[in-house]
């Protein structure tokens, strides 16, 4: 079978499209011929370097497809389901896969096979992040940072169904429309204005009671000023580069902020929590409070301008990749 393979880590170009034999599935395991494959930050970390892999190596830990064999002990699913996958193992770039049985879920008919590659990982994201770090309340203003991503965009208008009011960021003019579609009351261009400056404006100087980051290095340290005394900084991402190292007496002094840094996989590490998390956001797209936008498209063989085109920040919305 096809696969992207990485004999070292660097820039896209490092990726390349290998033929790999993919061995019987295991005990616990089952084989996944993927029709779709979700293209994700992660994935661009490991490429990198900035999450270490163990080096040859496959990319991209999310991918939709229909079961085609199970290994021992497996009885939660068999041939023929349709099923998703979003914490791994990495290997997701390929035309097939061996997953956990526990780490898979099966996909509703509401929902293509595209749609779950496209969402899966960032809509578990949203709910995490939303319904469990920091708990959004009605009436709640929050800050969510690059409103017009992938993750952004499903967490924003989740955010305004819970009754929120949302500010959002954008790296560029041209998003700003993506960001107001996509629920966001408040939009700001850091590049081109005050951050913290506006966050204070739009709260009466209160500040925020969370900001949700995904970006950083770029914005951790102007995020930390936009949140009121006792708020919550969640620093689930590092698509500018990580954060610099800081001495934690910084929190005391910015108002005895609480600060953490979580993993998906943290928050689903048992099947029920994995499950009850992609039920709670396919319930949330079938109720219609939640829109997904259709994702880009690349070919597998193209991996490569995929990674550019999000490390470039020339997309909107989710990408996807057909083997």
């Amino acid at each position: 079978m096809k696969a992207i393979r990485i004999e070292k880590t660097g820039g896209p170009e490092m990726m390349v499209l290998a033929d790999v034999t993919l061995a019987a599935p295991g005990p616990g395991e089952v084989r996944v011929r993927h029709t779709a494959i979700g293209v994700n930050f992660i994935d661009t970390y490991h490429r990198s370097g900035l999450y270490p892999v163990k080096l040859p190596s496959g990319l991209g830990m999310e991918a939709a497809g229909t079961v085609t064999e199970t290994g021992a002990g497996v009885t939660n699913l068999k041939a023929g389901d349709r099923i998703a996958y979003c914490t791994g193992p990495i290997g997701a770039y390929a035309e097939e896969a061996n997953v956990m049985a526990a780490r898979a879920v099966k996909l509703p008919q509401t929902i293509s096979d595209d749609l779950a590659a496209a969402i899966l990982l960032k809509g578990m994201t949203a709910e995490y992040l939303l319904l469990r770090t920091y708990p959004v309340k009605r009436g709640d203003t929050i800050l969510f940072h690059a409103a017009a991503g992938g993750v952004g965009q499903i967490a924003c208008q989740w955010a305004k169904a819970l009754g929120a009011i949302v500010i959002g960021t954008v790296g560029s003019e041209e998003k700003i429309a993506v960001a107001k579609a996509n629920g966001c009351d408040h939009v700001i261009v850091p590049r081109k204005e005050n951050l913290v400056e506006r966050v204070r404006e739009l709260t009466g100087g209160k500040g925020v009671p969370v900001v949700y980051d995904g970006v950083g290095k770029d914005t951790f340290m102007a995020s930390l000023d936009c949140l009121r005394p006792r708020g919550m900084m969640v620093s689930f991402g590092n698509a500018s580069g990580a954060v610099p190292a800081f001495e934690p007496g910084l929190l005391s002094a910015k108002g005895s902020l609480f600060l953490t840094r979580p993993t998906l996989f943290h928050y689903t590490l048992t099947p029920e929590e994995l499950q009850q998390s992609a039920d709670a956001l396919f319930a949330v797209i079938a109720s219609g409070s939640v829109k997904v936008a259709t994702p880009k498209t690349y070919r597998l063989a193209d991996a490569q301008s995929a990674h550019r085109d999000l490390e470039g920040r020339a997309t909107t919305g989710s990408l996807i990749l057909k083997p």
